[in-house]
């Protein structure tokens, strides 16, 4: 199957992935919301007792730090190497990850013992994962002096997994290789979840990643953009703009035609 938009999106709605969200309070039913409208198939188990049993089942799992407990990294890390032994993608959506130390040493915890397949996160996330002094505020990415571009290709490298920076120009990475992608509406950024739902739809790409899993993620990242600019035009405000974003998760692959030009390719052919 070639990895062309249209095609990965008509496969992802023929499988309809499982796709395992251990997630936080804040956005479980519009993360949920926004991967049944894709076409995928959300579950969103966090207990102990099951999360590896559900990641072995699943097409994927997407772990989120947003409303952090000790118990919850235990539950993510049982999922991760569920996940890993049965050949399924982990993507890890490292929320506020220099906001607390807490938050920091579960982020790095779940690196160590988890093959992560795609770190989806901000700047500030990014930096904090890196090391690198941040003015993080709070779980938004805050400010800094950092090269992104450089701290995405050293994480990638570091851990070994693709690194997705959200932001007014996302890129992904795989420490070698890096597409950028632009688009997407000043709304989004207005409406919780929509960054943790991003994670979660980049997730389900990826199980159709037909063994390029950065060009499946440029392309989630590039439609996600391009769903937001859909649901800008039709909205008022933040409100409604959720409403309609979830609607536009549900655009036809023939809406899809333009998607190549928000991606810039760095040698590689989408």
């Amino acid at each position: 199957m070639s990895n062309s938009p249209k095609l990965l999106l008509q496969q992802l709605r023929k499988d309809q992935p499982l796709v395992h969200c251990i997630t936080n309070i804040v956005v479980a039913n519009f993360q949920a919301n926004g991967l049944l409208a894709l076409g995928a198939s959300p579950v969103m188990a966090d207990a102990v007792e099951e999360a590896a049993e559900i990641a072995a089942v699943s097409s994927c799992t997407v772990l989120n730090i947003g409303t952090l407990k000790a118990v919850t990294v235990e539950a993510m890390i049982l999922a991760g190497k569920s996940a890993n032994a049965h050949g399924k993608p982990v993507v890890l959506d490292p929320v506020g990850a220099g906001a607390t130390a807490f938050r920091k040493q579960s982020v790095l915890r779940i690196l160590e013992e988890v093959d992560v397949t795609l770190i989806r996160c901000n700047a500030g996330e990014l930096a904090a994962i890196a090391g690198v002094d941040w003015q993080a505020k709070g779980v938004d990415a805050g400010e800094g002096e950092a090269d992104v571009v450089k701290l995405a290709k050293q994480v990638a490298t570091t851990h070994d997994c693709l690194v997705a920076v959200s932001g007014e120009v996302d890129i992904v990475t795989d420490g070698q290789n890096l597409l950028s992608i632009t688009g997407g509406h000043p709304l989004m950024t207005r409406v919780t979840g929509v960054g943790c739902l991003l994670s979660s739809v980049v997730g389900a790409f990826l199980t159709v990643a037909n063994e390029k899993p950065l060009e499946a993620a440029a392309t989630a990242l590039a439609f996600y953009k391009q769903v937001g600019e859909h649901a800008a035009e039709a909205a008022t405000g933040p409100g409604d703009f959720a409403v309609h974003f979830l609607n536009g998760l549900a655009l036809t692959e023939d809406r899809l035609i333009t998607i190549g030009d928000f991606i810039s390719q760095g040698g590689i052919s989408l």
